[in-house]
């Protein structure tokens, strides 16, 4: 099968043309076939992972996604490209039509998203997670939303109505410095902690449903010994915190794995992975939030 060849990203002539730059990033278009995929491997508790995205702004130095990129040029620009589906709602209908017709008495479990951020800068533009948002509360899935944007506030009006709902926000590290070391591109820690908050605090029972709320240290990165205690002070906010290492490095094509730019970033912090940090971090954690759910990997995917 020959791949798609995207200009800017391709020695040839393409056959994917740049729609618009935003910002820094290349933006693309295309159809999709399908939107909902067969959930596997970490997070095979749900039927499908829903993608409206293909790459992502932030270009996370450590993101496991960047493997999955159209060719290696494109894995080498991680961040600096994106494509939208542009017929996403339509097909999102089509496909969850279809499943309620096939199983009428069960909702489909979906996570969103996998291998994408569904509310990265982008999304304030076209506002595709928000049509697919609409499309899904007529069909009550069980969803989780997985994120490390503020945006996701915009759309405390649809959030509310879903019965079963949780929202996954990702924050590695309670240090500035190091996020900005990690994950330049990203939001702020505060302005996350911000958004956990205003979610928590705006969505009134008697006229909705409350969101199940998670914090996501995934991966746990290095936090400076004096922004610790506070940090982990501030989490207090959410009913479950998910810590998880570093993915299995790997340079292979579409191999998830953390990426060799994370990896040289982590000798900067020797002093952190020379000892057993994580351990000590999650029993902080767990000494300090005594009435949160601590779970780590695998098990802190889960909708419950």
């Amino acid at each position: 099968m020959v791949k798609a060849q995207y200009e800017g990203y391709s020695a040839d002539v393409p056959v994917k043309y740049l729609r618009e730059q935003f910002g820094n990033t290349n933006v693309y278009a295309q159809n999709a076939k399908s939107l909902l995929t067969k959930a596997t491997g970490f997070i095979s508790a749900y039927d499908f992972t829903l993608n409206p995205y293909r790459g992502c702004q932030y270009g996370c130095s450590y993101c496991y996604a960047a493997a999955f990129s159209p060719n290696s040029k494109m894995r080498q620009d991680w961040g600096g490209w994106v494509i939208f589906k542009q017929n996403a709602a339509e097909v999102l209908e089509k496909e969850l039509n279809q499943w309620a017709k096939t199983h009428p008495d069960q909702p489909p479990r979906i996570y969103m998203s996998s291998v994408t951020d569904p509310y990265q800068p982008l999304e304030s533009q076209q506002q595709l997670t928000r049509s697919l948002l609409e499309v899904m509360l007529r069909y009550r899935p069980i969803l989780v939303i997985q994120t490390r944007s503020p945006i996701i506030t915009r759309d405390i009006d649809y959030l509310q109505r879903f019965k079963h709902l949780r929202i996954n926000m990702s924050i590695p590290t309670g240090s500035e410095s190091v996020r900005k070391d990690f994950e330049p591109r990203s939001p702020s820690i505060q302005a996350r902690l911000n958004a956990v908050a205003k979610i928590r605090q705006g969505i009134d029972s008697s006229k909705g449903f409350i969101p199940k709320l998670s914090i996501t240290i995934t991966p746990l990165l290095p936090t400076l010994p004096k922004d610790e205690t506070a940090f982990i002070d501030k989490l207090a906010l959410c009913d479950r915190i998910v810590i998880q290492d570093f993915h299995i490095s790997s340079n292979r094509s579409l191999m998830a794995g953390t990426r060799q730019e994370a990896e040289a970033i982590k000798q900067k912090y020797a002093w952190w992975y020379e000892q057993p940090s994580y351990e000590r971090f999650k029993q902080k954690l767990i000494t300090q939030l005594p009435n949160i759910e601590i779970k780590e990997g695998k098990e802190g995917f889960g909708y419950e």
